[in-house]
């Protein structure tokens, strides 16, 4: 593996860290994920200024609005926006469903949904769980049943981030419920603002906004809305997931996070002296600093991986467990430091990074949950990385 950027590599990540320092605010810290919502009209702004740069989507192939950039121009892309927490790219758009509709779609779906994607024009939302059907994906239930030129969807999908905010959403639907629980299943795409179509807002413990329940009374989806053949909707589904689960976010979420809090502990402020003198605390540091440095070398090892034609999936799976776990050991170590002061909502008397930190260590319960729980993706690199059987 390389270990150092190119030139051009190194150039990329410059111009990128001056734009965000336009048209961040001057203050700004964040929230990472939840600021999409937050902070919906700096989302899109910088969503648009993103699309005009090409950056939005540099991996897909020029004839879809990209720049056929190699996978580590992604990595870069990816790990600087969370680095900065900066919102403005449809991941469910730019990094998953794209890719998927440039493998499974039909020509008029690409040419319909892609150059709007790219163009920053459309948000996406992906909907596939359901309040029975979490991990075990293939046991969904949402029904879509043929009707002439239609299918009727009928079901509720769960924890469906930003569908109150969405366009359309890319969802799987049970067509053939005769058939095993991995068969039968289909890959769709439904407009949010069908008749029948209710979103069910989730305030999460963190008390933020983001997941929503999605209820399909008898929606009509046109069958040219089918991606991929009739019940062959879990190979594409997987695909979705194969370009969701990436690590370089955690990462960077947890290299911005653990600067922060080294920053605290070197603050001159009384309130913290003891912790800045106490050795235990600084070597746990230090040995945090080194963990988050080698899951960034493992999210870079995938992307210098993909460049080289592999597909890495078990390696994938490697990188986000580790990284999703390294950031809640962050959140953790740095909300026992911060003592019961770090507990206070943000913009209280005390330092605002005491709240901020203990906020986020709510939000993120969901981590190693997100994409794959942490469990499912052991199973893969048992599987596809040491070659175990299945039992």
């Amino acid at each position: 593996m390389r270990f150092d950027f190119t030139p051009e590599e190194k150039n990329f990540k410059s111009q990128l860290s001056s734009f965000l320092d336009d048209v961040l605010p001057d203050d700004w810290h964040g929230p990472a994920d939840e600021s999409r919502d937050d902070h919906w009209d700096l989302n899109q702004d910088i969503k648009k200024g993103l699309a005009e740069r090409g950056w939005l989507v540099m991996s897909w192939p020029k004839e879809y609005g990209g720049s056929d950039s190699s996978p580590m121009m992604n990595t870069i892309f990816a790990e600087e926006m969370a680095y900065r927490r900066a919102p403005g790219h449809d991941r469910f758009g730019t990094r998953m469903f794209g890719p998927t509709l440039m493998r499974f779609g039909t020509e008029e779906q690409r040419t319909k949904y892609l150059g709007s994607i790219a163009r920053g024009e459309i948000q996406w939302c992906q909907g596939y769980s359901e309040p029975n059907s979490g991990s075990d994906l293939a046991s969904l239930q949402a029904r879509a049943v043929e009707d002439g030129d239609d299918f009727i969807v009928t079901g509720a999908k769960i924890w469906t981030s930003l569908a109150h905010r969405a366009d359309m959403m890319f969802m799987l639907v049970r067509t053939d419920p005769e058939a095993r629980p991995h068969k039968g299943i289909s890959l769709i795409i439904v407009d949010m603002k069908s008749p029948g179509v209710e979103v069910q807002p989730i305030v999460n413990m963190a008390g933020v906004h983001s997941f929503n329940q999605v209820i399909f009374d008898q929606v009509r989806v046109p069958k040219s809305n089918l991606v991929g053949d009739l019940n062959d909707g879990w190979r594409a589904g997987m695909t979705v997931l194969n370009f969701e689960r990436s690590g370089i976010d955690y990462a960077a979420w947890a290299r911005a996070a653990l600067e922060e809090l080294v920053d605290y502990v070197n603050n001159d402020d009384a309130e913290v002296t003891a912790a800045k003198s106490d050795p235990t605390v600084r070597i746990k540091l230090a040995e945090l600093h080194m963990e988050v440095e080698a899951v960034r070398l493992m999210c870079y090892d995938v992307s210098y991986r993909q460049g080289k034609g592999e597909i890495p999936s078990a390696e994938a799976s490697m990188s986000k467990v580790a990284a999703s776990e390294v950031y809640l050991k962050v959140l953790d170590y740095g909300v026992e430091i911060l003592g019961m002061y770090g507990v206070l909502e943000p913009g209280s008397n005390q330092a605002e990074l005491q709240g901020r930190f203990f906020k986020m260590r709510l939000f993120y319960t969901s981590g190693p949950i997100l994409a794959g729980t942490n469990e499912i993706q052991k199973n893969i690199i048992a599987q596809r990385g040491l070659g175990l059987p299945r039992k």
